[in-house]
């Protein structure tokens, strides 16, 4: 994969929303190719630590602890880990964090992984190198829980067909590569007007699973936000709308935009709390025409961005 092309999504939108300074400290929590990495780390003469909990991803972060000796630091680990990772490194407070959210292109890309129906490969889908993979849910998962996987993260409607023929299958003969599962899938689910493959959702599904996504975002957004200084900004690009809720919903909190109570519900008595962050994105940033057509991926992306209330000390960020 040395040749490999990475395309990096709303890069200049999400380094611009981060508004770096030289001898501020940054987090990507996502190296993924490091294209965001890249963009921060030269933009401003800036100190940029960055996790990925896949170790291929960190092996190719030592050409960046060469090139920028001094300001960068590559950590394996998963987001929901931030906290305990940073301070493993005697950082204890960040100018800003961006996250690049789900899949990188390096491993959709490459078959060997497993997460794409598109080549042939292993039924994997692991974003880091422990717990279980797409096989063992596939193989393994009762027919209710394989079909509330399927409807809860892929919004799949037939996710009870699916279940109930994947079950039947699995009996005879288990799963064992993407193509042979998607084959199933299709069996149940025909096409529709869209164009997406009928594997499509499925598969999204099985990935967020395996990986525990949406429960790493949870825990890396309230980490990431606490760890701000005052002027402090968090970006984070999604491309799925669950992901995009999470972060919606965390902002609109930290923000003070919170749905308000019911009139029935004494909570909407209670004093509101003060917000800790202001909003930078009023609706979430999407890519450009020119963009989405250069890069397919970037259809579904959204940008939001917040900052950290608090104030500045001779136009430096207060500690």
């Amino acid at each position: 994969m040395t040749n490999y092309s990475h395309t990096p999504v709303l890069r200049n939108e999400a380094v611009d929303m981060l508004a770096t300074r030289d001898g501020a400290v940054y987090l990507d929590g996502t190296f993924g190719g490091g294209g965001y990495a890249r963009a921060i780390l030269d933009s401003a003469a800036c100190t940029l630590i960055a996790i990925d909990r896949d170790p291929a991803a960190v092996a190719r972060a030592q050409d960046f602890c060469v090139e920028y000796a001094g300001r960068f630091v590559i950590c394996e680990g998963r987001i929901s880990n931030l906290k305990e990772i940073l301070e493993s490194r005697d950082v204890t407070a960040l100018d800003g964090a961006v996250f690049d959210l789900g899949v990188s292109s390096y491993q959709i890309d490459d078959p060997a992984r497993g997460f794409s129906f598109r080549n042939n490969g292993p039924l994997n889908m692991q974003m880091g190198s422990s717990g279980r993979d797409a096989a063992q849910i596939v193989n393994l998962c009762p027919e209710s829980e394989l079909a509330d996987i399927l409807y809860e993260y892929g919004d799949e409607k037939a996710s009870r067909r699916i279940a109930k023929v994947i079950v039947e299958r699995r009996k005879v003969q288990k799963f064992e590569t993407t193509s042979d599962l998607a084959g199933v899938i299709r069996s149940v689910v025909r096409p529709d007007k869209s164009g997406i493959d009928p594997a499509t959702r499925s598969f999204q599904a099985l990935r967020i699973a395996v990986n525990e996504e949406l429960s790493d975002i949870e825990a890396a957004l309230v980490q990431a936000a606490a760890m701000l200084r005052p002027g402090g900004r968090l970006v984070v690009v999604s491309f799925h709308s669950l992901e995009d809720r999470i972060v919606k919903k965390f902002f609109g909190q930290a923000c003070g935009r919170a749905p308000g109570a019911s009139r029935h519900d004494p909570a909407g008595f209670a004093k509101p709390v003060a917000a800790d962050f202001r909003l930078l994105t009023k609706s979430a940033v999407v890519a450009s025409d020119a963009e989405m057509r250069a890069n397919p991926r970037a259809r579904s992306a959204k940008l939001r961005a917040m900052e950290k209330l608090g104030e500045k000390l001779g136009g430096e960020l207060a500690a």
